[in-house]
């Protein structure tokens, strides 16, 4: 389990499946607000499929492939972030991240970043994150900008959305490039 607190109201952790119906109910009340962004949101339609979620990120914990974690205001799920694709033998992943429409604006992402980055470089050793967004996502790219991340490059038609390829700008973030910045 891993948790790392943002401040008095904020907590990051890993989920449990206890989490699995809130996760849902998150997931649900901000799926409008997610749909144009995050292709799995038209398939989390049950809360069992946020169950299969939670153990999926717990086998990915464990076997050191990905680390995500909820954040949580109380008892209350109201975001995520996540390191995905984790490289074990080049010491970087990907960063995902998304937040509740009614949260969205209050930094609270930005703040979880800065936490989560922290403790990625510091703790689990990591070399560089990344971080991918379609073009158009200009609230994904004004974090990734604040956070630090450098534009490596655009892939072009790679992520399907609605039937459609999109692309995808790639950032980058150094360990050594790392400024954990004030909040």
């Amino acid at each position: 389990m891993v948790s790392v607190l943002i401040d008095n109201d904020i907590l990051l952790r890993s989920y449990t499946v206890e989490d699995a119906a809130i996760l849902f109910e998150a997931v649900e009340a901000s799926r409008q607000h997610l749909r144009p962004w995050l292709s799995w949101v038209d398939v989390t339609t049950r809360a069992d499929h946020s169950l299969q979620y939670i153990h999926q990120c717990m086998q990915w914990q464990d076997d050191q492939q990905a680390l995500v974690l909820g954040i949580f205001k109380g008892t209350q799920i109201i975001g995520e972030v996540g390191l995905h694709h984790w490289d074990q033998k080049l010491g970087k992943g990907q960063l995902g991240y998304w937040i509740s429409k009614e949260y969205q604006g209050k930094s609270i992402t930005y703040k979880c970043l800065v936490r989560f980055i922290d403790f990625l470089f510091s703790k689990v050793s990591l070399n560089k994150v990344e971080v991918s967004f379609m073009p158009q996502n200009t609230r994904s790219a004004r974090v990734a900008e604040r956070l630090g991340c450098k534009v490596e490059g655009v892939l072009r038609q790679s992520y399907l959305k609605d039937g459609k390829l999109e692309d995808l700008v790639v950032t980058g973030l150094l360990k050594s490039e790392w400024q954990p910045l004030l909040l």
